[in-house]
């Protein structure tokens, strides 16, 4: 059988490391031929004992821990592809939860010749037992949104641009290179980008399921949303036809709102259009938001979603203009 290496990034998660390594410890696969390395950014929590405490407890699954001195992302799943010893690489996230059978169906599916690089569906959780962290949790996984991203609404296997995370032979790394430590956010777009145009393909199969834990409060959303927006703009400029409908209306929404309050301080009719445009968006979000409240029998939501979806868009977009107004070369 082939050995499989699974990667996770990881930085002060002392609240959920536990239950991403039970997880692993609990698949359906032959814990012999499974190792775990985590590439730490120098966590000043409680993540390390954590982890020297599962290990002690689980001797029989391999788990490596290593050092990311430069703390962010694609450095450290680079780090940690270059420690590994499978064949095979699945990347893991530290606030993630895949289901028993994620190993063997992501395995199985890149055995099968699928694609290059295959991958499953977020099932995304609320990150904390709050009705604006409920709220944000249907939010990142509603179309209005994150708009067509297939891994978050799609049940039909396929071709697809992205899959989250990703199970691929070890062997790509040194065909089309690692993850671009350039970019601190958006590498795994980056590196489907690299597949694609080497006439790779990202599979997608909704039976690969994954529970995601969302970020609990609008200030955590927000924070991870400008990121989102600021390096995919990075993004953007080394490869400028990846850019998506989906991705390019936030930061258009956002400009179109400034220009016309810029205007209306000085034009009144634009004031007025101002403010139209603002309240039919939120109409929007807000009815959108309904159907979640009663299936959910959570009134709370009919405020909470519209909130999240807001600080996803503005917040999205203002990150994505700011990164293509900085100089970052």
């Amino acid at each position: 059988m082939i050995k499989i290496s699974i990667i996770i990034p990881c930085l002060n998660e002392e609240k959920t490391i536990g239950n991403v390594l039970q997880a692993i410890y609990q698949q359906n696969f032959p814990l012999e031929f499974l190792e775990v390395v985590l590439a730490d950014g120098g966590s000043i929590d409680q993540t390390i004992s954590k982890i020297e405490r599962f290990k002690d407890q689980h001797p029989d699954l391999s788990v490596k821990l290593i050092n990311n001195p430069l703390r962010h992302i694609p450095a450290a799943l680079n780090r940690a592809i270059m420690a590994a010893r499978g064949e095979i690489i699945i990347r893991m996230d530290a606030h993630s939860l895949p289901s028993p059978d994620y190993v063997k169906r992501c395995s199985q599916a890149l055995l099968d010749g699928k694609g290059e690089n295959v991958g499953g569906k977020w099932k995304i959780l609320p990150g904390a037992n709050t009705w604006i962290a409920r709220g944000i949790a249907i939010a990142a996984a509603h179309p209005l949104g994150v708009g067509d991203a297939l891994y978050r609404i799609s049940g039909k296997a396929g071709s697809v641009d992205t899959v989250p995370f990703g199970c691929y032979y070890r062997s790509l790394f040194d065909r089309i290179g690692f993850f671009d430590e350039s970019l601190l956010t958006n590498e795994d777009y980056e590196l489907n980008t690299r597949i694609r145009m080497n006439s790779g393909i990202i599979w997608f199969d909704p039976e690969i399921i994954c529970q995601y834990f969302a970020r609990p409060t609008l200030k955590e959303l927000a924070v991870q949303y400008w990121r989102y927006g600021f390096w995919k703009a990075r993004m953007v400029k080394k490869y400028p036809t990846t850019i998506k409908p989906r991705q390019a209306l936030p930061p258009l929404f956002v400009i179109s709102l400034i220009g016309i309050l810029g205007l209306g301080i000085f034009i009144e009719p634009f004031l007025y259009l101002f403010l139209t445009v603002f309240l039919l968006y939120m109409g929007i979000i807000i009815l959108a938001s309904i159907p979640a409240a009663i299936k959910g029998k959570d009134a709370a939501l009919v405020l909470s979603i519209p909130m999240a979806i807001m600080t996803m868009h503005f917040t999205w977009g203002t990150g994505f203009l700011t990164s293509l107004a900085a100089k970052l070369d």
